[in-house]
């Protein structure tokens, strides 16, 4: 019994124990939640009256700026209504100043009406009396007389108007010759070109003529190769130190050229280092004529030419005509028509193109069957080009009728260009007959022994006899000679006439 006393009292102590730990635990978290609590709602509050005063800054903000927004746009309608308002006030002067000006006119009408009215009375009364006097002369009836009187002013009228039309074409043509040479010579004056003519080299130096075998190879296998690659003819003769590259197309032929002279600055000659050589040179040709092409139409402000013509153009750099590198002289036409286009206040740009590209048929004439006007023209609408560009194009040699001005202007830029002096070389004929002119012309004078053109016609050497010619006479003789040179012949440059007095003593000693 004492032990479950003891057990009943530890139990009993052990739950009163336990029940103040409890209430002791739960009062220190229930002031914890409390002390949290208020500091939640305390925080709360803070984070409310920030919110609600950036809330009162922003709306104030923004309140500013609605008001700002509308004080500016009040001021632009201001401005706008007070600019309707001045422009209906210098309407409404404008009108009154009409208004003015029309009633002037309309008193001075009404004067002039009434002088009309009076001189219509006059005229009445007058054609009254001429007809009572002509009745009386002649003995016609007004109706006769007016029929007579108006067969005789047709007459004289037919005859005054034809000759006012003969006047006005005389003075029509008088003034379109002076009007054309004054565009052309201001052409000319302002392109003022002064590229010389150029050939195309085919000539090859080497350093020594044993290099001539090696280039030939055995059994002339090296030469073979070289043909068959370039599709050119290598021609090696007697002639020193150089061999010579004949071919009709002018791009084949400076790609051999090209290679000749690899070849010859590498001195290792053989089929393979032959077809090497060939690569690399045509690659460096087809970039020269790619360059040519874009440096012509950057040259001439035209940036939208196909690049398959701009090509073609690049071509024109290795052909000539009459000596007259081809891609210099279109340069040069598109240039002088540009200029007269201007002149004539039509757009300079269509006339520029039609000048570049009108002998674009020449870098490929050897291909293609026809007139090179007539290829150009038909390259030039293949890729696109207007129908203005391609007529100009095939009129410019008469191949068809020129029918609109771009085509007379190309025409006449072309004229001109090859036209100018020393542009082209002149041929072998008449070059000969120049020099034996020039000749003649010194001979004919007396006193003369010996005379010769040299330098290409550019200078006359005259010997006179020294007995007949003194040292005063000369420089008569010189001037003479250089004045009916001047007004007798055609020449590019200048013509250096040199009169030559070699007076000799004679001893002999025996």
């Amino acid at each position: 019994m004492p032990e479950v006393i003891w057990l009943v009292v530890g139990a009993i102590v052990g739950v009163a124990l336990g029940f103040i730990i409890t209430r002791f635990v739960v009062n220190a978290s229930s002031k914890r939640a409390a002390e949290e609590a208020e500091n939640l709602v305390a925080d709360a509050k803070r984070q409310a009256e920030t919110m609600r005063r950036e809330a009162v800054v922003e709306a104030k903000d923004e309140v500013l700026k609605m008001k700002q927004e509308a004080e500016a746009e009040n001021k632009e309608r201001l401005r706008e209504v007070r600019a309707a308002e001045n422009r209906v006030l210098q309407r409404e002067e404008s009108l009154d100043r009409r208004v003015e000006s029309l009633d002037a006119r309309e008193h001075q009408i009404s004067s002039m009406q009434g002088q009309l009215d009076r001189r219509e009375r006059n005229l009445a009364e007058c054609e009254q009396e001429v007809n009572v006097r002509l009745e009386r002369v002649a003995g016609l009836t007004p109706e006769e007389a007016k029929a007579e009187l108006l067969d005789t002013l047709k007459d004289e009228v037919a005859h005054e108007s034809a000759a006012i039309i003969r006047d006005a074409e005389n003075r029509a043509k008088l003034e379109a010759d002076k009007r054309a040479r004054s565009i052309l010579s201001l052409a000319i004056q302002r392109v003022a070109a002064d590229h010389t003519a150029e050939t195309t080299v085919s000539t090859i130096h080497i350093p020594s003529d044993d290099l001539k075998g090696r280039i030939i190879g055995r059994e002339g296998r090296n030469i073979r190769s070289f043909e068959q690659l370039t599709g050119t003819n290598l021609i090696i003769d007697d002639t020193p130190e150089c061999v010579t590259i004949s071919c009709f197309d002018p791009v084949r032929r400076e790609i051999g050229r090209v290679t000749m002279e690899n070849l010859v600055a590498d001195g290792r000659i053989h089929p393979a280092r032959i077809e090497e050589m060939f690569s690399k040179a045509e690659a460096f040709v087809n970039q020269r004529v790619q360059e040519a092409g874009e440096q012509a139409t950057f040259d001439t402000g035209i940036h939208d030419l196909h690049p398959e013509l701009v090509r073609t153009l690049g071509r024109l750099r290795y052909r000539t005509s009459y000596g007259q590198n081809v891609l210099n002289h279109s340069l040069e036409v598109a240039y002088l028509a540009g200029v007269m286009a201007s002149e004539l206040g039509l757009d300079p740009v269509p006339a520029k193109r039609a000048g570049l590209l009108h002998d674009l048929g020449k870098a490929v004439d050897h291909e293609v069957e026809g007139s090179h006007a007539v290829i150009g023209a038909d390259l030039a609408r293949r890729f696109g080009e207007k129908q203005d560009i391609v007529h100009a194009i095939e009129a410019h040699h008469n191949d068809v009728e020129p029918s609109s001005v771009l085509a007379v202007l190309v025409q006449a830029a072309d004229a001109i260009s090859a036209a100018r002096p020393g542009a082209r070389k002149e041929t072998l004929d008449a070059y000969i007959k120049r020099l034996e002119k020039l000749e003649e012309i010194a001979n004919s004078y007396k006193g003369v022994e010996r005379t010769y053109a040299i330098q290409a016609g550019r200078e006359v050497r005259v010997m006179v006899e020294p007995d007949q010619v003194d040292e005063a006479t000369t420089t008569v003789l010189a001037h003479d000679i250089a004045q009916r040179i001047e007004n007798e012949l055609q020449y590019p440059g200048q013509v250096k006439v040199v009169v030559i007095r070699e007076s000799r003593a004679v001893g002999i000693a025996k």
